[in-house]
């Protein structure tokens, strides 16, 4: 079984027992999440795609940790006027294992 979540502006393909970062979400370690919004459901070789969701359907998870990704630079430059800018950034994830899909 899996399924296609929508969560913080992205879609992600999640099957239960797999961890996933996601965008950071306001909640403790090892609290369970639920994601409702479900946009395709494959059970038993069947796909059930939603218009835009599937009702019914939720995905639970629950929160590994929260952290930093890699850093990265963005340097911007132009020529001959000395101008150079250089700034790093570190997006901040969440990291949840999904437990199970629920159908009703």
């Amino acid at each position: 079984m899996l399924a296609v979540i929508r969560t913080g502006g992205k879609q992600y393909l999640v099957t239960p027992g797999q961890k996933i970062k996601i965008e950071k979400i306001e909640k403790k370690e090892g609290s369970e999440i639920i994601f409702p919004e479900v946009l395709l459901l494959e059970k038993a070789k069947k796909i059930e795609i939603g218009t835009p969701l599937i009702k019914g359907v939720k995905v639970t998870g629950k929160i590994i940790r929260h952290g930093k990704s890699k850093k990265v630079i963005v340097f911007k430059y132009k020529s001959k006027i000395r101008y150079k800018v250089k700034k790093g950034h570190r997006q901040p994830f969440t990291e949840v294992e999904i437990l199970k899909i629920e159908t009703k």
